[in-house]
């Protein structure tokens, strides 16, 4: 009897304890739960209201479309010259991407692993670019690309968009350069390795973890970026997709079936590419963790 009651009460005792530890976790499931359908929903409702019809998007925004077809699609490229800007923004992203991983790549190691004059200095003016307001720069942009002729071309975008990702890549690369041992690159000088050849065929390897989250970074706010698009561009000779978007607001004002395809679109490469780069970008967030 004895055995019994101390049984008993000691599953009594545990009980509060296993309670509120499940209703921790169910409060944790949900909370995750209405996280995922802020952040997915509407996606998910755009893409769904991309093969929907004009009536079926009057009489329900929250209905299933009654067939899947292309239809909104080729509408939304047979009105707007949506291709035109599409093309524009792979070669404005993807040139801009290029330099500014291969800027940063080379300039963060130096800093990370070397001590020079005017370190501190440099370090600061990145660091001070990072708090300038685009509003800031714009006029005195317009005017030197007016004057060296760059203006309404994809090369000035090109220009300013490496010149805006630089500061944030180089602060993520020489944060991952650090958790790269050093022991590894002394080990290749003692073979006889030359400069040039450790950091090819050592270091860059050992850090594409990192390039990767900073060539995602980067073309994820370049994909993005309205302000300077609009600025620096008059006609459809640089526009990129955030610009096409707007245009798209006016072109299609009463055909929104045609507008949720647009904006499929354009928001599907950056989900492309983080799809693509997320192992990458896991383990350079995570560099370090369990270093030592």
């Amino acid at each position: 009897m004895e055995a019994n009651e101390k049984k008993t009460g000691g599953t009594l005792k545990k009980n509060p304890s296993v309670l509120t530890s499940g209703i921790l976790k169910v409060l944790k499931y949900l909370f995750l739960i209405v996280i995922i359908v802020i952040s997915i929903g509407p996606i998910v409702w755009a893409f769904l209201s991309s093969f929907k019809t004009y009536a079926e998007i009057n009489a329900s925004a929250l209905s299933l479309p009654k067939q899947f077809n292309l239809k909104n699609y080729i509408d939304a490229f047979r009105y707007a010259p949506i291709q035109k800007y599409f093309l524009n923004s792979i070669i404005v992203v993807g040139m801009s991407v290029v330099v500014t991983v291969c800027v940063v790549a080379m300039c963060a190691y130096i800093v990370a692993r070397y001590n020079f004059k005017l370190k501190t200095v440099l370090i600061l003016m990145i660091s001070a670019s990072l708090m300038l307001p685009a509003q800031a720069i714009s006029q005195p942009l317009f005017s030197m690309f007016k004057a060296l002729g760059i203006y309404d071309t994809k090369i000035g975008l090109i220009i300013v968009y490496a010149a805006m990702g630089i500061p944030m890549s180089f602060f993520v690369m020489t944060s991952y350069y650090k958790t790269i041992p050093v022991a590894l690159e002394e080990s290749a000088y003692i073979d006889g390795a030359t400069f040039l050849q450790t950091f090819f065929k050592i270091v860059l390897p050992l850090a594409k973890p990192g390039l990767a989250t900073i060539a995602m970074l980067q073309f994820i706010n370049t994909w993005n970026e309205f302000y300077f698009a609009l600025m620096l561009t008059s006609g459809d000779t640089a526009r990129t997709v955030p610009i096409a978007l707007n245009y798209y607001l006016g072109t299609f004002a009463n055909n929104y079936s045609a507008l949720f395809a647009a904006v499929i679109i354009t928001v599907l490469p950056t989900i492309i590419v983080f799809i693509v780069l997320q192992k990458q970008v896991m383990e350079s967030l995570t560099a370090g963790a369990v270093k030592g």
